[in-house]
């Protein structure tokens, strides 16, 4: 009997403990939230060691845990964490210690060198929104993601994945944006993308598969998004399929077009050496035979004589300049003079070999000297450091060239030295840098090509009848990202102070989805900081008309001056050079001092006269045009130590035009589009 009352009161007191712990969930939630913390303070302890990236990750006794302490990048909802967003801080190692994040609803970790493989985060059962590229993941991409159901968004762009897309990955029925591209993927295309009729963004290009791409994926996400990948075939600009189930035998083996047209064959016999029945040739034919071969070799001979003698005597059209702005050339002509002709070791240092190659940033979509110097060129523009072409290479890439030749800036180490400082910069904000050339008598900077303009161009091109108005949303959209860019920069090198030291609308430009992008960072580090001011055309502070220097608080002068241009919709006067007084022939308007006039005008209590006029026909964004402007007049404040810092200038701008992150469970599913940018206010990437 007295066993039989213990089993009972073993029963109850396991029943009670389930009750406890499904109904008393004060508790239970402060424990989860004790959770979290830990898991985000591990996450710190692996990923950033020496605590300079995440500083305020701490808590007190008042704030004890991660959301009553607001650590950075980390948002939640109800105690519990839901969101963690830390883009480009550098962190490094593994992201195991998220896997405990059961709330987390977005996750991005864009531009840093995390690794390790993506299995924990197949353990945050609640993800909606996934950023991960740009670092260095490895591995497979995990079945284990197919249990993610609510995922809307998947990022694993530019990382070190391998094999194959797993088809368990057709469970997320939700999903809206995949994005596979420049890893080293191998296998087919998943046949069940071709049913996911709420799939928005596709990407898979660059990496390794093989096989057929259905016509209708290429209809809805375009060619681009499969190209890189040489064992495709199919449509579009794909070859036709001989596919047979195995991939091809090396990664460069293209799929034969035409395979009907090949001669049958047949397998191979091994023939009895006791067989004395050869067939043999006939003396006639041997004789044929030897002579078709030595005309051959002659043939071969003459043609090789002829290309050596040539190859250095060619001189095909060169990229010279036109007063239009734009012109075509079949070639880079002089750079292939300078290759071709320097054979032996200059006094820079730079030998043969070293001038055959291009110096890359990024092991993806890299090509050779040839392939640029035979590319069709346009050019787009001089200015104070050399001209920029638009390239198309034979597959169709199109890069941007700035070449540096005029202005010879640096000898090589510390051309090298400056290329490898300002190659490191990742930011969606921030014009790629891709590669460089170094020979004495030529220098190329290669960028990632931006084919929708300059701000410059859209604020003052076409000005009066027919120009389509550059409304506010959009003005204030490209003035963040530019911001944003301008911050990364200061940001990366605020130990070594280097600015960017050329802000002007000119050098905001929009890549192909819109977004703005600083170009031209770094290029004042090639010239004499006495020089650098007079040569940059960017708009110059007061100061630096005495100090004859580069600083980042200029730079933060140069953006007020900016954001003053996209509020009134004039051109400033640091066109011009300082103290150069303008001419009578040119436009009052142009010649003003845009920060003086702006101060004027507002001192006289007429501040609606400062915006432009494309500006006022909209309505309800008075208030954003007078925030905007009391940015703008903090940043060109006369004293450098009272302007805001740029990291300040973006929170302000933030605070005007605020994007929320559609966490909640309101957020409508049906857009047809979500980028980063919304889940994380970050602009775009």
């Amino acid at each position: 009997m007295h066993t039989i009352a213990a089993l009972f009161l073993q029963m109850e007191l396991f029943f009670f403990s389930i009750f406890l712990f499904f109904f008393l969930p004060a508790p239970v939630a402060a424990a989860e939230a004790g959770n979290d913390t830990a898991a985000l303070s591990l996450f710190r302890s692996q990923t950033d060691p020496h605590a300079t990236l995440l500083s305020n990750w701490t808590t007190t006794a008042a704030l004890s845990d991660a959301c009553a302490a607001n650590w950075v990048g980390v948002n939640c909802t109800n105690g519990r964490v839901t969101a963690v967003t830390l883009p480009f801080l550098n962190l490094r190692g593994p992201v195991d210690a998220l896997a405990s994040l059961d709330q987390l609803r977005l996750l991005d970790l864009r531009g840093n060198r995390l690794n390790g493989t993506l299995v924990p985060i197949a353990q945050c059962l609640n993800l909606k929104l996934v950023y991960l590229s740009e670092n260095d993941f490895s591995g497979d991409i995990p079945t284990e993601l197919a249990a993610l159901h609510r995922l809307l968004r998947l990022d694993l762009s530019n990382n070190n994945l391998r094999g194959e897309i797993p088809t368990q990955l057709s469970n997320l029925t939700r999903l809206m944006t995949l994005h596979l591209q420049n890893n080293e993927l191998t296998g087919t295309i998943p046949k069940f993308l071709d049913s996911f009729q709420q799939l928005k963004e596709l990407n898979f290009s660059n990496n390794e598969l093989y096989g057929k791409v259905s016509k209708s994926l290429i209809s809805r996400f375009g060619e681009s998004s499969f190209s890189g990948n040489e064992g495709l075939c199919g449509n579009g600009p794909f070859p036709k399929c001989s596919y047979t189930g195995k991939p091809p035998s090396s990664a460069s083996e293209t799929v034969p077009s035409n395979p009907s047209s090949l001669p049958a064959t047949t397998p191979a016999t091994i023939e009895d050496p006791s067989n004395k029945h050869h067939k043999k040739l006939s003396n006639g034919a041997i004789v044929a035979v030897a002579v078709a071969n030595s005309v051959l070799l002659l043939v071969i001979a003459s043609f090789a004589v002829a290309y050596c003698c040539g190859k250095y005597s060619k001189d095909t059209s060169s990229m010279a300049d036109s007063e239009g702005g734009k012109r075509r050339s079949s070639s880079y002509s002089s750079e292939k003079r300078v290759y071709a002709n320097n054979g032996g070791a200059e006094s820079d240092g730079t030998n043969a070999t070293d001038k055959s190659k291009l110096v890359f940033f990024d092991r993806k979509n890299q090509f050779e000297l040839e392939d640029l110097l035979r590319a069709s060129a346009e050019m787009l523009g001089k200015g104070s450091l050399g001209t920029v072409y638009k390239a198309v290479l034979d597959d169709g890439c199109t890069v941007a060239v700035k070449r540096l030749k005029d202005s010879n800036p640096c000898a090589r180490t510390e051309f090298e030295q400056y290329m490898d400082v300002i190659g490191k910069l990742r930011h969606p904000n921030v014009v790629r840098f891709r590669a460089y050339y170094y020979a004495r008598e030529e220098k190329l900077l290669v960028y990632d090509y931006m084919p929708n303009g300059s701000l410059h161009s859209l604020l003052h091109g076409n000005r009066g009848s027919g120009r389509i108005p550059l409304d506010w949303t959009t003005r204030i959209g490209l003035v963040l990202g530019a911001a944003r860019g301008l911050e990364r920069i200061h940001h990366e090198y605020a130990a070594s102070r280097i600015p960017h030291g050329n802000i002007k609308s000119s050098n905001v430009l929009l890549d192909k989805n819109g977004m703005a992008c600083i170009s031209d960072f770094g290029l004042s580090l090639l010239l004499n900081p006495v020089h650098a001011v007079a040569r940059l055309g960017g708009y110059k502070a007061p100061e630096q008309i005495e100090t004859k220097r580069l600083s980042q608080m200029a730079d933060v002068y140069s953006f007020g001056v900016l954001l003053l241009e996209v509020l009134t919709g004039r051109a400033p006067s640091e066109h011009r050079s300082p103290g150069r007084r303008a001419s009578k022939d040119e436009d009052n308007e142009v010649s003003m001092d845009l920060p003086k006039w702006v101060q004027s005008v507002v001192r006289d209590e007429w501040t609606a006269e400062v915006f432009d006029k494309e500006l006022l026909r909209y309505k309800n964004i008075e208030e954003e045009l007078v925030s905007t402007l009391h940015v703008a007049m903090a940043c060109v404040a006369a004293q450098a130590e009272k302007r805001p810092t740029m990291a300040e200038v973006v929170k302000m701008i933030e605070e005007i035009r605020v994007e929320q992150s559609p966490l909640g469970e309101d957020y409508d599913e049906s857009r047809n589009s979500l980028s980063p940018s919304l889940a994380t206010t970050e602009e775009a990437f």
